[in-house]
């Protein structure tokens, strides 16, 4: 028997956490059990099909399925680590050095976790309003 062939891979940003399993199939992209062509938000789908719109003239895209299970963060962050995780995916299935290539000269976010962070909030809350913010004060 032949052991199928699994790629897991995974994407951050900023709270976000996503994992990317990629296997062979009829063409099966799918976020959180919900197929990415369903997503409501028209930018937020962009964002996440943007490896598999690249990916479409390099290597046979439409031989293999893709689940994506993200948590965590708002709906930007978790969009951004989903993508990530494909694109990482899609580069160590095919192993395909020109895909690497396009994903890095379309963004170079897009094969690299982004590691920035929101500040953490310091001092009394009540008083402040982010983590940077004071209180006026007047001089005169």
């Amino acid at each position: 028997m032949k052991k199928p062939k699994i790629v897991i891979a995974s994407g951050k940003r900023k709270c976000a956490i996503a994992r990317a399993k990629i296997t062979e199939g009829k063409g099966r992209w799918r976020i959180n059990s919900m197929p990415i062509e369903l997503i409501p938000n028209e930018v937020l789908r962009f964002k996440v099909m943007e490896p598999i719109l690249l990916a479409k003239d390099i290597v046979p895209i439409e031989t293999v399925d893709i689940d994506v299970e993200v948590s965590g963060g708002g709906v930007m962050g978790q969009a951004n680590a989903a993508r990530t995780a494909i694109a990482k995916g899609l580069v160590e299935y095919f192993k395909n050095e020109k895909l690497e290539r396009a994903f890095n000269e379309f963004d170079q976010w897009m094969l690299k976790n982004d590691p920035r962070q929101t500040l953490p909030h310091h001092g009394p809350t009540r008083s402040h309003k982010g983590p940077r913010a004071r209180r006026q004060t007047s001089y005169r």
